[in-house]
């Protein structure tokens, strides 16, 4: 339902929060205190009842945490009169229970606590009080790669691997996993970090000290809202948001819209999870929820199981959606209990969320939204989405003669390929030398960054999910130098020696992946029962395709084993990879060079399918052009058949062992077969047994030694992890804040310079500085890896930082690339080696830019590289939200070029110096500052900026030189 009545009236409070703490009954034996919204709503503030379910538990975080600084009065008091269609401008500051984190992202926010420990320490400081200050996780998930497949040992095979290839990172994050009390580590082989979220680390309520209140997170991963389908309020932010909340700080957010989405009716038999979420995908999409909160209430909403809300949730980036939320129900409180959550736990989510009035799914028109989408769940039909986005679905039906038509499409969507070439086979024979490189895995060229900015790129997809395919994994190594001799053989039974024919069209990589669904035992099972009967019927996969299964849990493998389905999969080639993220997020390891070689020589559009929630191309697999996302039974069953363009709804799969044809109706299962074995999947002794000390669950973990105790013993020979400079010449007594004099311009912008632009992304380049660097420290350019892998060291970031080949510096008209003109010699040549000459002769440098600058996704390197490159002012004509703040964070002050001045306007070449006055006074949220520019020719103009302090917190942040010294010199007092 939407409104539109006037904001409600708001009576003065002389505000004390202790008025809202009340008693609830935990259990019938124990009470607990708690901050309540309906007495908030009893005292005339807002109409809270009927917020969204969403905003009610931010609203409780403001009311919980409010201090009169951090969180103000009026904040609580703006979300409290919360209205469906008003302007938005007001930003939110939520402090979150914990955060969550992988492996990659998760890296540099160690070594930032690392370096923090290190700082106290040389002040003769014990250095355990540096912890961080909410929980966090840590799962690693990211760094697992298909090196190994349709093998019985794939798994151990592909862990050893794993462990040769990131043994330095490891050894980092196991000195964290030991020296912080509040800083968990999940090793590798145990899951995904959302699937482990699901089942194991969300609780749905908290306490301390006696107050209970919702469990909310951020994580450092897009998919971190697969958590709102337990009814937790969670989103994917970037590493310096994620560092904010770690360290106790607010995370900011504008107000949102929420779009309602009303469920009604239930799924059809035969029907899937999956095919429900590419519906959702779809529609949302069209909906445009862009930056949007959404909803999902009605009677059809209250149908759903947890996993199939979870399914929805996982999506949301791929919707466009900032969170995927389903309120807290009776189903929530029974997933709970059933993956091994204690009774107590479980009383206490419901007896809390009763005595919030926020227990149960809002039925229809219950509370207001800024618009209400509805969703009859009786129309959602079998799909499949692709091949080059999530939200492209087609109905199974039309998959055959829709990919006909992209396949001869002259469109930018389609693959001009001509009708003489459809259903011809391609063929060629190669020898397969051991010797040779076998690599493989999604695209990572930097120049391939997709356009855009968050989850809305130049193609209508998600920037940042595709850009998380590139920078948040490895580059694949050459798997015959990281192998002993005795693994040759492996290596000859997944790439034999093959006479090939492949047709455009055909299947080449079929992998059930991605916790998107791995974590609905429903789909799981299906997939189980459609790999028994297709066994049973005789039928199998050609050995061209790449077959793999990588769950999000090793509680799938328990009950795909206990329901004896496992060894039908792997018949069919199905065998266990890794737990991990693997092919979703494009670590899909090497196909058969002989195959990659004739797709390359032919210009063949081949296929992979997976059950997971990116399909952009070549991002799964570098030369696998068409990419299509479907259930895990889905994925059996186009295995089975081969190829894109065989019809499933009216065409045989193959044929059995009497050589009649099998069709996938005869192989597809009910709703009562898959119920049958339902019970195996949801067994809480088997969740408590396979979580019970789980980060001591695996045996190579196990043997990594920790370097150092309660400080990290950096190795300044290492390529991967380095202490970052920013408690250089650390004190107790920030330095005084002073007028930035004679500045040079290290680049100047245009308009939309997003944040992809200036973090370093995917591949390091040889010629690039970073390349150079790591050549000059003796690392083999085959063994580079990618940006994301190298994120623990800064030497490495900074040198990728404005060095996106499409970034256009206009002080070098005419080029692309991180290059700019050094002052005065007029020298052109790097950002960075010009960075390093500025610094070594103490010059002050500043970034002019245009519109909206650093839109995008939320990347701590396009923050932490800018401060490091010795920027000290950032002046633009407009900033993105979230980059100004993390800009802040890292000590850069943003200001802003009033309305009508700007660059051109002022004739800048770059020639010029710059002075900022009006700093060394006292700073003021918002205050006017005055710009003094001298031109070459002697010329002086000086003109007004806005101070983008926008709040008195920020103003604290940068007079302490960002927020990680302004933390720690709050822990050290």
């Amino acid at each position: 339902m939407t409104s539109n009545k006037s904001p409600v009236v708001i009576p003065s409070m002389g505000f004390d929060r202790t008025e809202f703490l009340q008693m609830f009954p935990v259990s019938s034996s124990k009470e607990g205190r708690f901050y309540s919204l309906p007495q908030l709503e009893e005292a005339g503030i807002g109409e809270v009842s009927r917020l969204p379910v969403c905003l009610r538990i931010i609203l409780e975080s403001l009311l919980r945490n409010y201090d009169g600084n951090k969180i103000q009065e009026s904040d609580i008091t703006t979300l409290a009169s919360w209205q469906p269609n008003a302007d938005r401008t007001a930003e939110i500051p939520f402090i979150v229970a914990r955060v969550l984190l992988q492996d990659f992202t998760g890296v540099p926010l160690g070594v930032d606590l690392a370096a923090m420990r290190s700082a106290v320490a040389r002040m003769g400081q014990p250095a355990e009080i540096i912890e961080p200050l909410v929980p966090v996780d840590l799962v690693i998930d990211h760094s697992v790669q298909v090196d190994f497949a349709g093998l019985a040992d794939a798994f151990n095979l592909n862990l050893e691997m794993e462990f040769k290839r990131n043994i330095s990172r490891y050894e980092f994050l196991k000195w964290c996993q030991q020296s912080f009390k509040s800083f968990n580590v999940i090793p590798p082989g145990i899951g995904i970090c959302h699937q482990v979220n699901l089942e194991y680390l969300a609780q749905g309520v908290l306490e301390k000290d006696e107050i209970y209140y919702p469990d909310t997170l951020v994580g450092t991963d897009s998919h971190t809202t697969m958590i709102n389908g337990l009814g937790v309020v969670g989103w994917g932010v970037g590493g310096i948001e994620a560092e904010a909340a770690m360290l106790g700080q607010p995370v900011y957010i504008l107000t949102p819209d929420v779009v309602g989405v009303c469920m009604k009716g239930k799924l059809r038999e035969g029907v899937t999870a999956t095919d429900l979420v590419l519906h959702i995908t779809e529609l949302l999409r069209k909906t445009k929820v862009v930056g949007k909160f959404v909803e999902f209430h009605g009677e059809g909403a209250s149908s759903l199981s947890v996993t199939d809300r979870a399914t929805i949730g996982n999506m949301s980036p791929e919707y466009g959606a900032t969170i995927g939320f389903f309120p807290i129900d009776e189903k929530t409180c029974d997933y709970l209990a059933a993956t091994g959550r204690s009774q107590a736990k479980v009383d206490a989510l419901r007896n809390y969320y009763t005595a919030q009035k926020m227990f149960g799914i809002p039925q229809e028109g219950e509370c207001q939204y800024s618009t209400v989408v509805e969703l009859d769940l009786a129309e959602v039909t079998p799909s499949i989405a692709g091949p080059k986005r999530p939200q492209d679905r087609i109905a199974l039906e039309n998959v055959k003669p829709g990919f006909l038509e992209t396949l001869q499409s002259q469109t930018a969507t389609g693959y001009s390929k001509p009708a003489s070439e459809i259903g011809v086979k391609f063929s060629n024979t190669q020898d397969i030398d051991i010797e040779r490189s076998h690599q493989g895995g999604g695209e990572q060229a930097s120049e391939t960054v997709p356009m855009g900015a968050g989850n809305q790129s130049t193609k209508d997809t998600s920037a940042i999910t595709e850009i998380e395919m590139m920078t948040n994994r490895p580059t694949p190594d050459r798997i015959e130098e990281m192998l002993p001799d005795e693994q040759e053989q492996a290596i000859r039974e997944e790439f034999p020696t093959t006479e090939l024919e492949i047709a455009h069209g055909d299947v080449l990589i079929a992998a059930i992946t991605s916790c998107t669904n791995t974590s609905n035992p429903s789909v799981m099972l299906a997939a189980g029962l459609v790999a028994k009967k297709a066994v049973e019927r005789g039928l199998n996969v050609n050995p061209k395709v790449k077959t793999s299964l990588a769950p999000g849990s090793r509680v799938v493998t328990d009950y795909l084993e206990k329901t004896g389905l496992q060894p039908y999969l792997n018949e069919l080639g199905f065998n266990l990879v890794g737990y991990g993220c693997t092919t979703c997020i494009g670590n899909s390891g090497p196909i058969e060079p002989a195959i990659e070689a004739l797709l390359q020589q032919k210009d063949i559009v081949a296929a992979s399918v997976l059950s997971g929630n990116r399909n952009f191309e070549a991002r799964i697999h570098q030369n696998i052009k068409a990419n299509f996302l479907m259930s895990p039974p889905l994925v059996v069953a186009y295995a089975i058949a081969g190829s894109m363009l065989v019809d499933l709804l009216n065409e045989p799969l193959g044929k059995d062992k009497e050589g009649k044809d099998v069709y996938l109706k005869e192989i597809w299962p009910t709703l009562e077969e898959i119920g049958a074995h339902t019970a195996s999947a949801l067994d809480p002794d088997t969740y408590q047994s396979l979580y019970k000390g789980v980060e001591h669950k695996n045996q190579l973990w196990d043997e990594i030694r920790p370097i150092g105790g309660e400080v990290y013993e950096w190795d300044t020979a290492s390529t991967y992890i380095q202490e970052p400079p920013y408690f250089e010449g650390f004190s107790m007594s920030p330095e005084k804040v002073v007028d930035i004099i004679n500045a040079r311009p290290l680049a100047i912008f245009g308009d939309s310079v997003t944040t992809d632009h200036i973090s370093p992304a995917g591949a390091i380049k040889p010629s690039s500085s970073a390349g150079t660097y790591l050549k000059e420290h003796g690392v083999a350019v085959e063994d580079f890896n990618s940006y994301g892998s190298r994120r623990g060291n800064h030497h490495v970031m900074v040198r990728g930082t404005f060095a996106n080949v499409r970034i256009k510096n206009l002080m070098v008209p005419g080029t692309e690339g991180g290059v700019t003109v050094h002052h005065p010699s007029g020298e052109q040549m790097g950002i960075y080696e010009a960075s390093m000459q500025y610094q070594a002769s103490n010059t002050p440098l500043v970034v002019i830019a245009g519109q909206e600058y650093g839109t995008g996704s939320s990347r701590d390197w396009a923050a932490k590289g800018t401060s490091l490159l010795g920027v000290k002012a950032v002046i633009a004509q407009s900033f993105e939200r979230i980059h100004r703040s993390n800009l802040i964070g890292m000590g850069v002050l943003p200001c802003q070029f009033l309305e009508g001045t700007n660059a051109a306007s002022l004739g800048l070449t770059g020639e010029e110096l710059f002075t900022l006055k009006g700093l060394e006074s006292s700073i003021a949220p918002r205050q006017t500052l005055s710009l003094l520019i001298e031109y070459p020719s002697g010329e002086k103009k000086e003109v007004p900026v806005l101070l983008r302090l926008d709040t008195a917190i920020e103003v604290d942040y940068y007079c302490h030189g960002g927020i990680l010294p302004y933390v720690l010199r709050q822990l050290v007092e």
